[in-house]
């Protein structure tokens, strides 16, 4: 079936669009009543994640509601050490906890790519029903969670202010953190792998702890593994290319890096401007981002000027995916998100 609006993928093949293409991390979530509604049906959260028809109902309501240029599949990025067995709950307040952390290398040694047709085929199943009841309106993005980012949730068992465990395991043992990413890395390719042979039109890998790494650790442990993903995952050819956007928290020191990885797109926060964004690219990759997401407890007209300013730093050209920095919070207002993303239409097509 062809697109009705081929605009996220035109974008990130560096073609010229009408206008530039919008979407938002975590469009489908906590800050729209429809989803809290069939939340509360579903019973808890991985009731909601693990359920293909609820996921597909949540994936394809802020589409409904907005004009927005790509629904990425409701999910979350825990699904693959969840199906390692490791036991993943969502405490309300608490966000997630794993029962069995990995802390030692025997439980690193347990470790084994999931079966994707069987352990995580719920996610498959999502994909396959989000694309064929989206009927070609926008793409389907599907995503998974960067090595790194798992491995510091599979070590810590939860979150962390300041993530000492995995830490102090790169320190004080890297053979054995990169034994952890080398699995969870081959896990993630095949993940990706069997989303896009499910229809997902573009991927994404949310990198979002990396950033808190020093340097020299950023570039061992983190970058390392989203070069191996971007290099071998098989994505197509040509026009049948399947994108893949990297976006990291924290990576504007690393965006020279990042441009080389072979990845299409890379995604950046707002503590870099778009403009020198994508000078430090030159031109190897679309840009998606980065409107900070804190714009959207302002004035409507603040959110407007926020836009404009935020398309005039990236500039003209082809090659620009509007986002946020980071994703929307559960307290925002959803008229708010319309006047941003009708802004990001009309000033674009300007």
């Amino acid at each position: 079936m062809p697109l009705q609006n081929d605009r996220l993928l035109r974008a990130l093949a560096r073609q010229p669009v009408d206008r530039t293409p919008v979407w938002l991390m975590r469009q489908a979530g906590r800050f729209l009543p429809e989803y809290r509604a069939t939340r509360a049906r579903a019973g808890s959260f991985m009731g909601l994640a693990t359920n293909p028809e609820l996921a597909c109902e949540v994936t394809l309501q802020p589409v409904q509601r907005f004009a927005l240029d790509a629904a990425i599949v409701f999910s979350d990025i825990l699904t693959i050490p969840d199906a390692m067995g490791l036991g993943l709950s969502f405490e309300t307040g608490e966000g997630p906890r794993f029962a069995r952390p990995v802390r030692s290398n025997a439980d690193i040694a347990k470790l084994a790519v999931p079966d994707m047709d069987t352990e995580l085929r719920y996610v498959m199943d999502a994909v396959r029903l989000i694309r064929r009841e989206l009927g070609g309106k926008v793409p389907l993005i599907g995503f998974s969670g960067s090595p790194f980012t798992l491995a510091c949730y599979m070590v810590e068992g939860s979150g962390s202010d300041n993530f000492a465990r995995v830490k102090m395991l790169a320190l004080d043992d890297p053979a054995a953190l990169h034994r952890l990413l080398d699995v969870v890395s081959e896990a993630v390719i095949a993940y990706l792998a069997a989303q896009r042979a499910a229809g997902a039109q573009a991927l994404m890998v949310f990198d979002t702890w990396g950033g808190t790494l020093a340097p020299h650790l950023y570039r061992e442990f983190s970058l390392r593994y989203l070069t191996r993903i971007a290099q071998t995952l098989a994505r197509g050819e040509g026009s049948e290319r399947t994108p893949l956007i990297l976006f990291g928290k924290g990576n504007a020191p690393y965006l020279e890096d990042l441009a080389a990885s072979g990845a299409e797109g890379i995604g950046v926060d707002w503590t870099v401007s778009l403009a020198e964004a994508r000078v430090r690219c030159a031109g190897k990759v679309a840009i998606q981002g980065n409107l900070d997401p804190s714009t959207l407890y302002a004035s409507p007209d603040a959110i407007r000027r926020e836009v404009r300013r935020t398309l005039d730093s990236y500039g003209p050209g082809p090659g620009h995916v509007f986002n946020l920095g980071h994703g929307l919070a559960p307290d925002m207002d959803p008229e708010h998100v319309r006047v941003l993303v009708d802004a990001v239409h009309e000033f674009s097509a300007q």
